[in-house]
């Protein structure tokens, strides 16, 4: 029983790491390519390097949230970067 409570626990990181890979990079990824609209050029052009932009981004975040030393790091830089494009994405609206 013992073995089995500790690889539960010693999981626990892991799964944050994925949660956070997954939703939370999703999150970023969506909020910067709304964020792009509030840039100073066309719409389509706009919708366009939002979209493109979102995979990298996507990606970047997946990338880094398995590079930081810890799972609580990786959720804190994926908030701040949220709470940074939430503005520009909420004037959009």
């Amino acid at each position: 029983m013992s073995i089995l409570v500790h690889r539960v626990r010693s999981a626990g990181p892991l799964i944050s790491r994925i949660v956070a890979a997954l939703f939370g990079g999703y999150a970023v990824a969506a909020l910067s390519s709304v964020a792009v609209l509030a840039l100073p050029m066309s719409k389509p052009q706009a919708v366009l390097t939002g979209m493109l932009a979102s995979f990298i981004i996507y990606a970047g975040a997946v990338i880094w949230v398995f590079a930081v030393r810890s799972a609580t790091k990786a959720w804190v830089g994926l908030m701040i970067v949220a709470v940074l494009l939430l503005p520009a994405a909420w004037s959009v609206s």
